[in-house]
């Protein structure tokens, strides 16, 4: 694969706490050059990318530790939704995952996937906090979910993507789509990444890398 092809596969993603509006600007402006999957930026930003582009658009829910309140999440989602956020990239309750109550991560989803309408949800799972067993837990809560995607990681935790986290979720994912997520700084990894099995990448780096050629 080629990068051209690569770039079809990525959320073009700016969630820097310092980000400001000529920051998001010029992630739009890359993503609608190079044809990115969508540009994921934070949820104060949403109405703002509404008001300049209609690129596909993600945003983040219970980012990024993912301990807020279901209905915080839930009305989170809808707002955003309403503001004309397209995708919704959201991060479970991982002391639930902890504690084993894999029920209310279920309900939480689902809850959160109802708000979310017609429009797509990744559910973000943090795998650098979680055994290789609740990994195994929390792809089987999510094959029962009405969630869309399964997503590695926020980017913000110790470690992001992983090559073997993708061919766990691989084995174990059935009917939902992957994104891998945090850490995807070259071509190559990102071709591996698609190769084994996933349908989406959370990453900026593959449009310095296409810039970085064309200069």
């Amino acid at each position: 694969m080629n990068i051209d092809e690569v770039l079809k596969y990525c959320d073009h993603t700016n969630l820097s706490q310092t980000a400001t509006s000529s920051d998001i600007l010029k992630l739009v402006k890359q993503g609608e050059k190079y044809g990115v999957a969508s540009v994921c930026v934070a949820p104060a930003f949403v109405s703002f990318v509404k008001s300049i582009s209609d690129i596909n658009l993600c945003t983040v829910v219970g980012f990024p530790n993912g301990y807020q309140l279901t209905k915080t999440k839930v009305d989170e989602t809808t707002e955003l939704i309403r503001l004309g956020a397209d995708e919704i990239d959201m991060v479970i309750n991982i002391n639930w995952l902890k504690e084993g109550k894999l029920n209310d991560i279920l309900n939480e989803i689902n809850e959160v996937k109802s708000a979310c309408g017609d429009k797509i949800l990744k559910v973000i799972v943090e795998t650098a906090f979680l055994t290789e067993e609740e990994k195994i837990e929390i792809c089987n809560v999510i094959n029962k979910s009405n969630a869309d995607y399964i997503k590695t990681s926020t980017g913000f935790a110790s470690k992001g993507a992983t090559f073997d986290d993708i061919k766990l979720f691989k084995k174990y994912i059935k009917g939902k789509k992957i994104k891998a997520a945090g850490g995807i700084r070259t071509l190559e990894d990102a071709v591996e990444y698609i190769c084994l099995g996933c349908d989406r990448l959370g990453t900026s780096s593959l449009v310095k890398i296409k810039e970085q050629e064309q200069n």
